[in-house]
């Protein structure tokens, strides 16, 4: 699934930028590969809805195929986690400037843990 709502493909964006998200298979969550940025936000943020709406304990998000992610991408993803009524969100392989992000702005934001890559 793709943040549009489409199964299985990709979301483009105007400037060629690119973000494909799937289902993780055997566990809640999503992986998603590409540039999470201006141009792919909406489906980033529809994705993270579609998330949330799913998660129960624990959900992952799998980013290793995730060249670049945005500081409003982080602040999706964090705010996804604080409005989430019970556990947490692991976040496995994210680009290097995700955590950095998280622990400037939200320093104590224990409902996500970073796996780093």
């Amino acid at each position: 699934m793709d943040g549009t709502g489409a199964k299985g493909g990709p979301a483009h964006a105007g400037s060629g930028a690119l973000l494909d998200v799937e289902p993780l298979p055997g566990r809640p969550g999503i992986r998603a590969s590409g540039e999470i940025n201006v141009s792919t936000r909406l489906s980033w943020e529809n994705a993270l809805t579609d998330l949330s709406r799913r998660h129960t304990d624990v959900s992952y998000v799998e980013l290793s195929g995730v060249r670049f992610v945005d500081v409003a991408g982080v602040t999706a993803l964090a705010v996804t986690a604080l409005n989430l009524p019970v556990g947490r969100v692991v976040v496995e392989q994210p680009p290097p400037q995700l955590p950095r992000v998280l622990e400037l702005f939200w320093p104590s934001l224990n409902r996500i843990e970073v796996a780093p890559r």
